[in-house]
């Protein structure tokens, strides 16, 4: 029997999480109004499982906050939950936190984040 071959190649992991990322991203920083402090419950479309709820006056939960929303938040949530100045504040730590596809889609959009990393060090 003969075998149909694809002439389609498979798209590269790497590629299809960098695409699906960029997709989610704000076109400006500025977008990011979420709040500065208090409670924050995630939907359950971000965290479907374990805590939900972040203190963010607590900064470890802030940070995993911000991590989770990175990885599973929505265009929408991006703006909703996450704030400029504390993304902008936490970036050079929380940079290390996330993939490597979240880190780059992000400070190629927005190179003040990168320039954060060098001017942390």
């Amino acid at each position: 029997m003969a075998q149909l071959s694809s002439p389609v190649s498979p798209v590269p992991a790497g590629e299809v999480l960098r695409e699906r990322y960029t997709g989610r991203l704000p076109d400006s920083l500025d977008e990011l109004a979420g709040p500065v402090g208090g409670v924050v419950e995630l939907p359950l479309h971000i965290a479907w499982s374990g805590l939900r709820a972040y203190d963010l006056d607590r900064p470890r939960q802030r940070m995993s906050l911000y991590r989770t929303v990175l990885a599973e938040g929505r265009r929408d949530d991006l703006a909703t939950l996450l704030d400029r100045d504390l993304l902008t504040e936490q970036w050079p730590v929380l940079r290390t936190l996330v993939s490597r596809h979240i880190r780059q889609v992000w400070e190629d959009r927005f190179p003040q984040l990168a320039g954060r990393v060098t001017s942390a060090a």
